[in-house]
Parts: C-alpha cells; structure tokens; sequence
C-alpha cells in the first residue's frame, strides 16, 4: 500500500509538473517546454533506485552511522552559507555541484530523524529526565532550526522541529515538558516571521490578502483563483489558464497543488489529499508494529515529516497557513525532495519488511 500510493502521487506530480510548466519552459531562457520534465524524471529514477537499495539495506546499521551522518549534515548546513552557497528568490538553500544542485537542508531532515530514533531509543525510561535525555536533542535541533532560518526556510525549520516533537512524544516524554517546548517554539516562530520584514508583509497578507492584491497577497490570491476556477472536475490537462499564462507563481513547486485543483477540480485535489492520508494511516500501522523502539521511532519520523510537509503546503496554497517556501512531498518539481523523500520511502518500506510476517498491518 505504501509503494502503491506513492507511485501515484509521482506519477501525478509528473505530470502535472509537465501540463503546468511546459509553456513557461517554452520561453526564454529555457526554450524547452520539456525541461522540468526532464529533470523531474531523472530525480525520480535516482529516487527509486536510492529507494531500492534502502529496502534491501539492514537499516540497523544506520544507527550506528548515525552520528556521523548528523556531523556531515551540519557541516554541508554551514557551507551552504559560505559563498558556495547558491542564492535563488532571496533564499541561499543551494550548494550548485555544476550538473546538480545540492540542498542540505533535506539531506538534514532525514539525518535528524534517524539521529532522534537512534538516540531515543537507547534512552529508555531516562527519557523523563529533562536534562538528561530531552535537553541534549533540544539543543541539537535549535541548531539545525537556526541554520535552516539563516537559509531564509521557516517551512523547512517548522516541518524539522514538528518532526522532533512527535518523535518525542512517541518515545514518552512527559505532556508537560512537550508543552512548554511547543509554547517557546511558538514564541521564536513568531519572533522570526515579525523580526524579518519580507515574513511579516506574508503573514499580514495571510490575514488580508485582498489589501495587497499586487504585492504580499498576490501569490495566495492567484493561488485560490486557480483552485475555485477548478469547479468539481477541473479544466483539464494543460488548460489551466492560471499557470499556463503564468498568474499562479512557481506553479511547478510550492503552488503544484493550485494547479492540481484547476487542471483536475475537486476530484483531483481530493485524491491527492486522500492518498497522502492513506501513506499516513499505513506508516502509523508499520511504526505501530515496528520489533523494536528504534525502528518505531524511525518510522514515525519518516511519516510525521511527509504528514506535515504535505499539510503546510496545502494549508498555504489554501490560505489556512501564511505562505512559506515548501514543497508538496512526492508531487513539486525538486530533485532533492524527491530525492530524500524516495530514500525515506526505501526505510520505512525496509521497516516494513522486518516486522514478523504473521503480524497483520
């Protein structure tokens, strides 16, 4: 069921990547109407090939590599804002290899999850202490958070940090000490939108979009034009006239799910929301099930990332979230979320695999 449901929302991200891109790519300076395509296609058979050999792989070894993997993580997040980083739309997330660009902060994403379940999982009833088992990891993932912000990326920081706080309540922190982490991550997310004014003018036209229509409100008024011109069975393939005359911003990658309500309606959207439930609703069975805590928690952790990642960029394409740049898992165009989000897959699939074959998930 996992495999199953993700195939299809590549394969729709495929090709509505295509129907809502194919006309800008025809202009310059890419004169090919294949191109998003193309590179799409070429991060998905990597992604599957990567999938692959984490299924096959004993992926207990991974929690002894662990922290070496969280190490290099760090260290690709401090280069990425050196002056090898590459800055795109005001946000420097990039390191440019020449015929790929690499993004640190999901190859972090996936390396803090698997350093949570590892670390959590040797805690075990230590991990009511707060100072012995929780402070530690708190600490790590300000850091993370902080050099994901320092990239101008609160919606990868949120999904990082949203993350972490399921996992610890799967691995039994107390109800209070989560609490009082989420009041202060609150507090510094609310800190970070108002101390930056391109974060504030966003989150002020999430509360009035119309009183900005060309400027702040621009992207999220277009955004729900294209959704509501859908009607129930959509426009049609490569007619939405939202994106292919290019109104709706980065229709191929944070506002894919705008073009997916006015290509394919109500039906389509719907769809999208339903197999993200289902991948959701079978990962909590798997983690559920899972021989052991590590191999829970890692499982969680690649679920609840995908659950969030997904509803954030649906909630602003819909204007419940202010916007923020994030993808939508399996379905933007983006090499490496496709990247990471397949190599997770590959895990939790691999977990799968482990759990004794007369248990019923």
């Amino acid at each position: 069921m996992i495999f199953i449901t993700v195939m299809m929302l590549v394969s729709i991200g495929i090709v509505m990547i295509f129907s809502s891109s194919s006309y800008y790519a025809m202009l310059p300076p890419y004169n090919n109407p294949f191109l998003f395509l193309f590179k799409q296609v070429i991060s998905v058979l990597i992604g599957l090939g990567l999938m692959v050999f984490m299924i096959i792989f004993d992926y207990h070894r991974l929690k002894k590599l662990a922290p070496m993997l969280l190490g290099v993580s760090i260290l690709f997040l401090l280069l990425v804002l050196t002056p090898l980083g590459d800055e795109r739309l005001g946000a420097q997330r990039w390191i440019d290899l020449g015929v790929f660009d690499f993004q640190p902060s999901e190859f972090a994403k996936v390396c803090m999850i698997l350093f949570l379940a590892a670390g959590l999982s040797r805690k075990g009833l230590k991990i009511e202490k707060f100072k012995e088992s929780v402070l530690p990891f708190l600490i790590l993932i300000g850091i993370f958070a902080g050099l994901i912000l320092a990239e101008n990326d609160l919606g990868t920081a949120i999904t990082l940090t949203g993350t972490a706080l399921v996992i610890f309540y799967c691995a039994g922190v107390r109800l209070f000490t989560l609490g009082s982490i989420i009041f202060c991550g609150i507090s510094l997310a609310g800190a970070a939108i108002f101390l930056e004014d391109y974060r504030r003018e966003r989150f002020l036209s999430f509360l009035n979009p119309e009183g900005d229509p060309g400027g702040a409100g621009w992207q999220i008024l277009n955004s729900l034009m294209s959704i509501g011109s859908g009607g129930f069975l959509g426009t049609g393939l490569g007619q939405g006239r939202h994106s292919k005359f290019l109104y709706l911003p980065e229709r191929q990658t944070d506002f894919i799910f705008a073009a997916i309500g006015e290509e394919l309606g109500f039906i389509g959207a719907s769809l999208v929301i339903l197999l993200f439930v289902l991948f959701v609703w079978r990962g909590l069975k798997i983690a559920a099930a899972a021989p052991d805590s590590f191999s829970s928690l890692l499982a969680i952790g690649i679920v609840s990332s995908v659950a969030l990642q997904a509803i954030i960029n649906i909630g602003v394409v819909t204007n419940l979230l202010p916007v923020t740049g994030i993808t939508l898992p399996f379905v933007s165009y983006g090499g490496n979320s496709m990247i990471f989000s397949l190599l997770s897959v590959g895990v939790l699939l691999n977990i799968s695999r482990s759990i004794s074959t007369n248990k019923n998930i």
